[in-house]
This record gives structure tokens, C-alpha cells and sequence, in this order.
């Protein structure tokens, strides 16, 4: 498309042309025309012109084969998947897609096995709670899950970003989903602590009032150096940038990973 005829998208006015602005910016990153990114594909350039444009909705199908052509990891599938589907925070599923290309993930979480981390037995005993106290519905919760195993899929590429995972005890030791599944998410938990790309440390229930964070907290480092943030409240989520918040977040958990349990002795909490 020329710069005579280009449309300019308003990436607010419909999941459409949010995606559509999101798929034309990772092309022109690599500086394709249309038609070298449908050859990529298997596509013709009219129908990247529609999809870019936000004249045209599309299928996982296409959005799998985008993020292979233009090495961008999941980030199309998760951004796509979020913005069709209601029922996650807001703010969700943008921290999501940036999650996919982040080449280091440091995340502390307070009170659950964090989502990277979960078995899909506990994701559901978690999301079946949602239901029973009707702040989901079944089919957002069966959702939720599906989302949360195609997250997962970046922990399992050939060259996966390093993972750094502080948690509260109280994580360990909060019986999620019965005891049969919660054997099984520490298990797995042990399992995926062993491997090279993950470092796992346990905040023992001694440091108290020394915790810096009191609710969830992820920073996610990209190629190019630049860290984002990401927090929750009860019913939002938070894509943090503002660079004083992150760099005092990033103090703060350089400050916990001095202070929790070392990894070998996290692993032998779990066991």
C-alpha cells in the first residue's frame, strides 16, 4: 500500500483495526511490503491489505502463520485471542502478547503458583472457583485456560526467555484444587525449577514485613533492554513503562532475590 492511499488506523476503534495496527507494525519492523509478507504466508497481498486495514477478520490459522513469517513469537496469537474474548482483565492480554517476545520474565507472586508455572488441573481448580462464586461464566473459564496453555508454549521454544520466580510461601502451602492436585503442581513446580532457563526462589514467611511487593508483580526485559511492568488489582490489570516505577520495581526485586531462600533451598521446600 503507498503513502497516497495508506490508511491511518485508530487502533481504539475495534478489535479489528487493533489487530490490523499491530500486524502492519510488525511488518513494516522488518521493512515487507504487503506482498512479501503474503508470500511468506501463503497469502495474497489483498487479504494482508484487509486484515491490516480492519476490513477483514481473520482466523488463528493466519495469526500462527504471521508470528512465524515475522519471528514475533506468540505475540500476534495472544493479542489476537485476547481481543476476542471478553471475561480477562484489562490490560490482560496486552501484558500477555508483550510477555511472548520478552527475552527475561521476573515475576513475584504473593498468593498462587504463578500462571507460567501452573499445571492445567489447578489453572481449572482455580477458574472453577470463579464460577462457583459467579464472577465467571463456565465458557470464560474454559477460556481462561486454553489462553493460559498457549502462554506456556514460550517456555517450550527452542531458545526460551530465562524465567525468575520468587513466591510467597504461603503459595506452596495453599492446597489449591485438593490435595492430589497440588502434589502434582509441586511436582511440576520441581520439574520445571530444575531446568536451565528457570530460576525458582521461595520468600520465606520470615521475611515478614521485608517483602517489598504486596501484590503481584512481573518485569519483562526485551531485546533491546527496555522493561515493562505489570501488576493486578481486584478487577485491572496494570502495563506499567512509566521508567521511575519500573527502575524502583526493579531495585526492589534485586533486593528480594538477595533475600529469599536460595534455589536450592526452594527445591528442597517443595519436596
Amino acid at each position: 500500500m503507498s503513502s497516497l492511499n495508506r490508511k491511518e488506523l485508530d487502533p481504539t476503534s475495534s478489535p479489528r483495526e487493533s489487530f490490523g495496527a499491530l500486524l502492519r507494525s510488525s511488518r513494516e519492523a522488518l521493512g515487507w511490503t504487503q506482498q512479501e509478507l503474503g508470500d511468506a504466508m501463503g497469502y495474497s497481498d489483498s487479504y494482508i491489505s484487509a486484515v491490516e486495514t480492519g476490513r477483514k477478520s481473520t482466523s488463528r490459522k493466519f495469526v500462527r502463520a504471521a508470528d512465524r513469517a515475522l519471528g514475533t513469537g506468540q505475540t500476534l496469537e495472544l493479542t489476537w485471542i485476547g481481543m476476542r474474548r471478553r471475561g480477562f482483565l484489562e490490560g490482560f492480554p496486552e501484558h500477555a502478547a508483550q510477555e511472548a517476545r520478552a527475552s527475561l520474565i521476573r515475576i513475584y507472586e504473593p498468593n498462587l503458583i504463578p500462571g507460567l508455572l501452573q499445571i492445567t488441573a489447578y489453572a481449572s481448580a482455580i477458574e472453577a472457583a470463579a464460577v462457583q462464586r459467579g464472577s465467571s461464566t463456565p465458557d470464560q473459564a474454559e477460556e481462561r485456560v486454553r489462553y493460559l496453555m498457549a502462554r506456556q508454549r514460550l517456555l517450550r521454544r527452542p531458545e526460551p526467555p530465562v524465567i525468575h520466580v520468587v513466591i510467597d510461601e504461603s503459595a506452596l502451602r495453599r492446597p489449591v484444587g485438593g490435595a492430589d492436585t497440588m502434589r502434582a503442581q509441586l511436582d511440576h513446580l520441581a520439574e520445571m525449577a530444575s531446568k536451565p532457563h528457570v530460576i525458582f526462589q521461595v520468600a520465606p514467611f520470615s521475611l515478614a514485613e521485608h517483602v517489598p511487593f504486596l501484590s503481584l508483580v512481573t518485569l519483562l526485559t526485551f531485546a533491546d533492554r527496555s522493561v515493562v511492568g505489570y501488576t493486578e488489582a481486584a478487577d485491572h490489570g496494570f502495563v506499567v513503562r512509566e521508567d521511575k516505577t519500573v527502575r524502583a520495581w526493579e531495585r526492589a526485586y534485586d533486593r528480594l532475590q538477595v533475600d529469599a531462600l536460595s534455589r536450592a533451598a526452594s527445591l528442597d521446600l517443595i519436596r
